[in-house]
């Protein structure tokens, strides 16, 4: 039985999703909480797997609610965030400080069309209760990772010019610790499909740029992919490319439609390895299911190298596991050293500055 504490200041809210939680016979919601306040005084009684958490709330935000209980005891949180631009810049900041995912609802409470969200949340709560990051073997060995010292291992991607990386849930903290790491001379184009939806994925690359060396930016048709520039795939479409003057260029197609995920890292791959074959280096992060395993067979199969997250640093070990069982991994690393591996595989040297 998964046992889950529901936060929300809205008494609509919190019995819309009670009642979708506890439509599944796996599912307990064990109580709801008003607020930040409320939901850390619960979690320290209640000892819930998993918290549902409202964004804007009175007294304490979800924010700060999220970073108190991460602090104090760690546990999966999803939050629950209306499709606006404030909320989705908000959420972003809550994922930043240990939430794991987040789940889009809309932005009237009037409208049923709150119930449209009851399958992704569902599905999220399920899939992070499983999780082991949270484990606490799981999380002894991430600390001993974290103060090991030692080589990141490397891959043979000296031919590569493109780094494409794959993220689902976890992602935003995931991003967080790598592509800040990667220095401002870092010599290829990066393009990151980050499952989320529309606004969030916006908000998450103005994060990033604002941490890293590198520009950040959302992905928009005609960008130029060049050195120098991280480009984030638009929540509700597709990231692929096609040739261009001096530069390849970026898409955003709606098309396919039938993807479980958009954008999906799949299509993301499987036009990579139709511009570059296998001149590409592949990252595959965490993330539940397995988006990303056929479009890494593909660029596997024309000679380019995989990196996957490895299981302790992973928040859902569920798209790097599917690539790893599939014998595509060149390198299974932990969340600290991807970067660094990403580095000194394309054979890039830090200069003095970086």
């Amino acid at each position: 039985m998964i046992r889950v504490l529901v936060v929300d200041d809205s008494a609509f809210m919190r019995k819309a999703l009670s009642m979708m939680l506890e439509k599944d016979p796996d599912v307990e919601v064990l109580d709801t909480a008003r607020d930040g306040e409320e939901a850390i005084r619960k979690v320290r009684a209640l000892r819930p797997d998993v918290v549902t958490m409202d964004v804007e709330m009175p007294r304490m935000d979800g924010i700060t609610a999220v970073r108190k209980i991460m602090e104090a005891h760690p546990l999966p949180i999803l939050m629950v965030s209306s499709l606006t631009k404030d909320g989705a810049q908000t959420t972003i900041d809550a994922l930043a400080a240990g939430a794991v995912d987040v789940v889009a609802k809309t932005s009237s409470f009037v409208s049923l069309d709150i119930t449209s969200i009851e399958a992704d949340l569902l599905q999220k709560v399920k899939s992070v209760a499983r999780s082991r990051y949270f484990n606490r073997r799981t999380v002894r060995r991430r600390r001993r990772q974290q103060r090991t010292t030692g080589t990141a291992p490397t891959v043979q991607a000296r031919s590569a010019r493109l780094v494409v990386i794959g993220v689902s849930t976890g992602g935003p903290q995931a991003l967080q610790r790598v592509i800040p790491k990667l220095p401002a001379d870092f010599p290829l184009p990066v393009a990151v499909v980050q499952h989320m939806p529309p606004h969030f994925t916006r908000s998450l690359a103005n994060r990033l740029d604002g941490l890293s060396p590198l520009e950040v930016t959302e992905a928009e048709d005609g960008l130029a992919l060049k050195a120098g520039r991280v480009v984030i795939a638009e929540g509700g479409s597709h990231l692929v490319f096609r040739r261009g003057a001096q530069h390849p260029l970026v898409r955003t197609p709606a098309a396919p439609t039938d993807t479980l995920h958009r954008p999906s890292v799949d299509v993301m791959f499987t036009s990579a390895h139709a511009l570059f074959g296998g001149d590409v280096l592949a990252v595959i992060m965490t993330g539940m299911g397995k988006d990303g395993l056929e479009g890494a067979r593909l660029l596997k199969g024309s000679g380019a190298p995989v990196i996957a997250q490895d299981e302790a640093t992973s928040v859902v070990y569920g798209m790097p596991r599917a690539v790893v069982e599939a014998n595509l991994a060149d390198a299974v690393v932990p969340l600290p050293a991807i970067a660094e591996t990403i580095i000194s595989s394309v054979g890039h040297r830090r200069t003095a500055s970086a």
